[in-house]
């Protein structure tokens, strides 16, 4: 289905009714590609807020500050600014708080509700003197008219601070961060975007940002389906908004899956190579993995960002890095790689490390040791070759990723090669 317009109005800084006199009031970023600083957004990003008109006029978060003139402005033409009773802040990240002073300086509202952690997070960030602040916690709902405002506290869905905020009468779940996507683009529903192009942006968003809180993550799923919620419409802070039962169980149920961290029998090779020897090992490795039956990513790190290999992983039960050795150590990429990989703390892979060398060798075993304190399964010790590897050094590569094969097999219950 198209996404709603409004008639005879240019589309121009103009909101959007998601539903009735729900409105959709963010601001789209074509531009963005650096997210929060260690990400990247291929498809730019949006941010989303929300207006509800009933007896009480409530905001549902902000816009980061850069685009606050666009979300007053698309506030403006529904109704007055100082109409505004209620702003809810279901997140205080900079990105979707960032436009509130200027809306609480504009608008004037009666009360600004928040999580007890959200409370402390917006003191610590503004100067809140004299803000009607209002602490709220699961359980606790407000009226505001014709509709309910419930909510649910969701910590460490990706913040402490982070609830959600159901409206039982729309059936209508505001989700903060979670179930969103960094999608720039004039659609605002995603059964306006092909489910495959839909769920690889899911991956992305899933696979650097919310992996490290899979565990509150499935909390956070059994709690929503203990409170038999009826949720027809999913609206989270960035990117596209879910409406239908099928749209909404599917993104419920592709959290689950990648909360779960099910093995996968695909494997992700990972290097980054100096005079191109570690690169042959790697597509050598990679031809022990698929003569076995098993499909690979090769990601080369000269031109690949950190988050394209999270984005990977998603996909991956087995994860294989490799590098020169430079300087007794590996090298800065994928130091960086294994860095940002330990933060995230993917779970239920197997790993190995390999390598090429001059004269010490020291890269593998030091990867291996990052693989370790990831808590991955290692089935073989680390691979390194000094110089450049001669055709017996590549078929030891080939069955190197050949015994990984039939490892990953086991690990995903498949039948594994005699």
């Amino acid at each position: 289905m198209p996404p709603f317009q409004i008639p005879g109005k240019i589309q121009e800084m103009q909101p959007i009714e998601i539903l009735h006199h729900v409105w959709w009031i963010g601001a789209v970023d074509g531009n963005k590609r650096n997210f929060h600083g260690y990400s990247r957004s291929p498809k730019g990003t949006t941010y989303n807020a929300y207006l509800i008109q009933d007896e009480k006029n409530v905001i549902f978060d902000t816009v980061d500050e850069k685009w606050s003139g666009t979300m007053l402005c698309r506030l403006a033409h529904i109704l007055p600014l100082e109409k505004i009773d209620y702003i809810v802040v279901n997140h205080t990240e900079l990105d979707h708080s960032g436009s509130l002073p200027l809306l609480v300086e504009k608008c004037h509202p009666e009360k600004i509700f928040v999580s007890p952690q959200g409370k402390r997070f917006l003191d610590a960030q503004f100067d809140t003197e004299g803000w009607p602040v209002e602490v709220v916690k699961t359980g606790d709902s407000i009226s505001i008219g014709q509709r309910t405002v419930q909510f649910i506290q969701t910590p460490m869905l990706h913040w402490p601070d982070s609830m959600f905020s159901y409206i039982p009468e729309d059936r209508l779940l505001i989700s903060n961060d979670a179930f969103g996507q960094n999608i720039a683009s004039t659609e605002r529903f995603a059964d306006a975007v092909p489910r495959p192009i839909l769920l690889q942006a899911v991956k992305e968003y899933y696979g650097n940002i919310v992996l490290p809180f899979s565990p509150q993550v499935l909390k956070t799923l059994e709690a929503v389906a203990s409170l038999h919620l009826d949720i027809e419409t999913i609206a989270p802070d960035h990117g596209l908004i879910w409406r239908g039962s099928e749209d909404c169980d599917f993104i419920l149920n592709a959290y689950r899956q990648l909360a779960e961290q099910k093995p996968q029998a695909r494997a992700l090779i990972v290097f980054d190579t100096m005079w191109n020897a570690t690169e042959r090992m790697a597509r050598a490795i990679a031809s022990g993995f698929e003569d076995s039956g098993i499909p690979c990513t090769l990601l080369d790190m000269r031109v690949c960002h950190h988050s394209d290999v999270m984005t990977a992983l998603t996909d991956c039960g087995a994860v294989v890095v490799g590098s020169s050795t430079h300087n007794n150590n590996m090298l800065p990429q994928i130091a960086d790689v294994l860095t940002y990989m330990g933060g995230l703390r993917p779970a239920n892979r197997i790993g190995a490390a390999f390598g090429s060398y001059g004269w010490s060798g020291e890269a593998p075993a030091l990867i291996q040791n990052h693989l370790a304190a990831m808590k991955m399964d290692l089935p073989e010790k680390p691979l390194k070759i000094a110089f450049s590897p001669k055709h017996k050094d590549l078929a030891a590569c080939h069955d190197f990723g050949a015994r990984l094969a039939q490892a990953l097999k086991l690990r995903c219950e498949l039948p594994v090669s005699e």
